[in-house]
């Protein structure tokens, strides 16, 4: 059955269990090695990690299309506050950081063990021209996105929890929704933190302003185009990515295949990095 151009399937109690029988005599293949460092458990490793970065990107784009709301920030800043203090979310961050980091390590090892392993001579003339350009280059482009990644992290991760980003009090009357805005540049010497109170029928949130320092960062031209480049690397690191994630995992049924490369080059290779690049694209331009 088709849905809007992907083929839906329906996963079975047989078709799950073929897959964990596929992927436990994977991992007994390589038994005579400890599966961390074998080369079957190091892809292993690295597809569950990339596939946990994918799930968050989901998260982190849903996030940051409040940036295209037209309220001055409020949805955004108050999501960045809740996404930096609700504890679940930070044990969750942590486990994050620990993934960027696993698979840049692994993709690594990996990488310098498979050119250890070639031949002389492998690399002279134009490579392997059955594969994919994406595929022969995933250590380019992880680069590329490990490089953009502690950009954005100084940029906004940093600045917002230590640096100097501004600050905003939105006052909502709660009867008509009504809204007015006091912003600074600078955070104000008497201010202890995110607050939130209602009085008189006027709703207050006091805050640090990230929708503003996103707005200002992004009226650099040349920022902007370190992000709309980094997000074409996400682009192709998905589409090759996602695709081989599954299959080291043992989903390479043809059942399955078709509807995991449309779903890795369609919404994580199109739509995913196509909307992390409008997001400085729109503010560039808004700005001019």
């Amino acid at each position: 059955m088709l849905f809007n151009g992907f083929k839906v399937i329906f996963i079975n109690d047989l078709d799950i269990f073929a897959i964990l029988k596929s992927i436990k005599k994977r991992i007994m293949s390589s038994k005579s090695k400890p599966l961390l460092t074998s080369s079957l458990g190091k892809k292993l490793i690295m597809s569950l990690t990339g596939l946990f970065l994918c799930s968050f990107l989901v998260v982190h784009l849903i996030g940051n299309l409040q940036l295209f709301k037209d309220d001055q920030g409020y949805a955004f800043n108050n999501y960045a506050y809740f996404m930096t203090h609700f504890t679940p979310i930070k044990v969750v961050s942590y486990l994050l950081y620990a993934s960027i980091i696993i698979h840049a390590v692994y993709a690594l090892i990996l990488t310098l063990g498979n050119k250890a392993a070639r031949p002389i001579g492998y690399n002279q003339g134009s490579g392997n021209v059955s594969s994919k350009w994406n595929s022969r280059n995933m250590g380019i482009l992880g680069t590329v996105i490990l490089v953009f990644l502690a950009t954005h992290m100084q940029q906004f991760w940093f600045q917002y929890k230590f640096g100097t980003t501004p600050y905003v009090e939105y006052n909502t009357e709660m009867s008509t929704g009504n809204r007015q805005i006091i912003a600074s540049d600078a955070i104000p010497s008497d201010y202890d933190g995110y607050k939130i109170f209602v009085n008189n029928g006027i709703e207050t949130i006091q805050t640090k302003d990230l929708y503003k320092q996103v707005a200002y960062t992004f009226q650099n031209p040349f920022i902007v185009l370190l992000y709309v480049i980094a997000m074409a690397a996400l682009a192709f690191h998905m589409i090759h990515g996602f695709q081989s994630a599954f299959q080291t995992l043992g989903f390479n049924h043809r059942r399955y295949i078709g509807f995991i490369k449309g779903l890795g080059i369609w919404v994580f290779g199109v739509i995913i990095p196509l909307a992390f690049a409008a997001m400085p694209l729109y503010f560039y331009f808004k700005s001019l």
